[in-house]
């Protein structure tokens, strides 16, 4: 089976779109599940959950423990072999667990799977084709559950390039294939917690301190 875990603070605006993505996927229902991690949001967040609470596995957490913490809780309530990220503010081609899933099953050399993504404006226009090799992003990747608790999980000190500091102990430890298809939707807009100066310059400082040698 495969957990589809999406987290969201605040994204009201973007959350449904990623559930239907999920939902609609081709993969056997029996296949997969979809969990979603409400970080504490102060918007209209939980009452869109509510909608949604017979398809999928809501958690409305009661305090705001940041997306590394949202991830690892929802890494810990997963009952997949496999599990993958999908941002709020993200979604995913039709295809996606389908693809991954087939390619992790059928090559257990494989630790992890990635594929290309579109980057989509506001409106879900597509935008560019971007290699998940030559620029990678922290979603879109189906890992082997047990290798993220083999390497520690998320590191919840960090409240911005989480997936950085994890994709550096992974690669210590394991390998990421990926497949040259854009199946993942990467949405650009003002909102991006990239585009939080402070919290990703506050990141690149951890980083340093953890991983220099």
């Amino acid at each position: 089976m495969v957990s589809l875990i999406i987290t969201t603070y605040n994204y009201a605006n973007y959350v449904e779109r990623a559930i239907r993505s999920a939902l609609e996927q081709s993969l056997a229902e029996n296949q997969f599940e979809v969990i979603v991690v409400n970080d504490c949001s102060t918007d209209h967040t939980a009452e869109i959950l509510e909608n949604y609470e017979e398809e999928v596995r809501v958690f409305n957490l009661e305090k705001n423990v940041g997306l590394a913490g949202a991830r690892n809780f929802g890494i810990k309530k997963a009952k997949g072999q496999f599990v993958m990220f999908l941002d709020a503010d993200d979604y995913i081609h039709r295809d996606l667990l389908k693809v991954q899933k087939l390619f992790l099953e059928e090559n257990n050399s494989l630790d992890a799977v990635s594929t290309d993504y579109w980057l989509v404006d506001e409106r879900g226009r597509h935008m560019e084709h971007v290699s998940s090799e030559k620029e990678p992003i922290a979603c879109g990747i189906m890992f082997r559950k047990d290798f993220l608790y083999n390497i520690g999980l998320y590191d919840e000190g960090f409240r911005a390039r989480e997936e950085e500091d994890l994709r550096i102990r992974w690669l210590d430890n394991y390998q990421i294939y990926n497949i040259i298809l854009p199946l993942y939707r990467y949405r650009m807009h003002d909102s991006n917690l990239t585009k939080d100066v402070e919290a990703m310059n506050k990141g690149a400082e951890m980083l340093q301190q953890k991983h220099s040698k």
